[in-house]
């Protein structure tokens, strides 16, 4: 732990006014100061988890959506489309969920 200074980021402001909203100062978290109990190296702040693929989402588990569109992975279209970023191209292919082999 440190001594508590001004935070260098926001020199005290504790984050921006735009218009009617206030953002927070990402760095001291909006307390306008580091260090003692505030120290940032300290928070262990991690990414946020990866979100679910679409045909996970929670919105399959209403029985009206789930009966109106169909299959989670084209929704209804019968294809599923990628694109591979590494050769620049698009690639189309039938449905592996609702096509039959």
């Amino acid at each position: 732990m440190s001594d508590r200074i001004t935070c260098p980021e926001c020199n005290g402001r504790r984050g921006e006014q735009l218009g009617p909203l206030f953002l927070a100062c990402r760095f001291c978290g909006g307390t306008g100061w580091v260090g003692d109990t505030n120290e940032p190296a300290e928070r262990g702040e991690q990414a946020p988890p990866e979100p679910p693929p679409a045909w996970e989402h929670k919105v399959w588990l209403d029985s009206w959506i789930s009966q109106r569109v169909g299959c989670r992975y084209c929704l209804g279209t019968g294809k599923v489309t990628t694109i591979d970023e590494e050769s620049r191209t698009m690639v189309s292919a039938p449905c592996p969920a609702c096509t039959t082999p």
